[in-house]
């Protein structure tokens, strides 16, 4: 039986037509995915994200031991309110996850995973945090909702108390607030400004309708997709698994190599495949030719195969295909892509494919 967040009742009388996603009935669009993209794009839009895996430390001293070892990013580059995207790594350099992890100063760390690769994720972390005598525990009782695009900080003004309102407006990027029972994260999944608000799951739906009331549109799956593509962001089990490396996955960057005695999981095997060379490159691709790029799409640089596409789909901002890949290193600036049989001309481009103003 499909799981239902605090939300479902609300996503039903709004019309959502509803997909099952890692388990969970979730709203793939209320009617229109190419208005709810172009809503976030230009105003403000809402998702409901309860599904993800909150997970807590509570006891900071060991915690940060344990997820020094745990996690390929360093956590002791953050300070309180501070939050780092990283991977959880199994011994192969391969990515088990990827998550963002919070600093909560006296209170501990915070963890948010995905939700499709929830029971594997703390499988592999319960028996880790027992060995580093650890305590944890997964935060079902809190809801989350995200607050995304260039209006998403003034909407707010509606609904949050304007001290609290004032705190989140002067926090940066990748920080977050804790007021009460809210934890206010400068984060998301959109490539646009905008917070993530977790909360106790039963207060979830006043605030749901509070921000609805504030001109803040519900937005479902099929835009949350299509945005994240359009800003370069990676999707768990098409751009990268446990087959793959960060190093392959175009998120080297996440990996912490100094200080070079930190001992990660993984850590030996990506040394090993950074010392042998990367065999691959993980870049964007842009349609020359009309036409829609997806997932498993073979790239070709002449008559050679190159490499795979790892998902993609029609951009509704640039009005042309777009996709990740995961290619030769030797992959020159223009190659193909076989849609339907066809080779389509295609840019080889660097993400993001779309940047806000900064």
């Amino acid at each position: 039986m499909a799981k239902h967040t605090p939300l479902y009742v609300r996503h039903l009388a709004l019309g959502a037509r509803l997909v099952d996603f890692g388990g969970w009935d979730l709203p793939l669009h209320y009617g229109s995915q190419l208005k709810e993209h172009t809503q976030v794009r230009t105003a403000a839009g809402l998702f409901d994200v309860s599904h993800m895996t909150i997970v807590d430390f509570p006891d900071p001293r060991p915690a940060r031991v344990l997820l020094r070892y745990l996690l390929a990013n360093d956590v002791a580059r953050l300070y309180p309110d501070k939050a780092l995207y990283t991977c959880l790594l199994n011994e192969t350099g391969g990515i088990i996850d990827d998550l963002i992890v919070y600093d909560r100063g006296a209170t501990g760390y915070r963890l948010v995973l995905n939700a499709a690769t929830r029971v594997k994720d703390l499988s592999w972390i319960a028996p880790i945090a027992e060995r580093f005598s650890t305590a944890w525990n997964e935060r079902d009782d809190l809801a989350m909702l995200a607050v995304q695009g260039p209006e998403a900080l003034t909407r707010l003004a509606a609904v949050l108390d304007a001290g609290i309102l004032a705190r989140v407006q002067a926090s940066q990027r990748f920080h977050a607030i804790e007021a009460g029972n809210l934890f206010i994260a400068r984060t998301g999944y959109t490539g646009e400004d905008g917070v993530e608000i977790m909360l106790p799951a039963d207060a979830a739906p006043t605030l749901w309708d509070q921000l609805l009331a504030a001109g803040v549109a519900p937005c479902g799956l099929g835009a949350r997709d299509t945005l994240r593509l359009e800003a370069g962001m990676s999707l768990y089990g098409s751009d990268m698994d446990e087959t793959t490396t960060p190093l392959v996955s175009g998120l080297g960057w996440t990996v912490a190599w100094q200080p070079p005695d930190r001992e990660f999981i993984g850590r030996a095997a990506l040394e090993r495949q950074r010392a042998a060379g990367i065999p691959q490159i993980f870049i964007g691709l842009v349609l020359e030719d009309r036409g829609v790029l997806r997932s498993h799409q073979t790239v070709y640089d002449g008559d050679a195969a190159v490499g795979l596409t790892t998902s993609g789909a029609f951009s509704p901002t640039l009005n042309r295909g777009i996709a990740l890949a995961r290619v030769a290193a030797t992959t020159g600036e223009r190659c193909r892509v076989e849609v339907r049989g066809k080779r389509l001309a295609a840019l080889t481009v660097k993400p993001p494919f779309v940047s806000r103003p900064r």
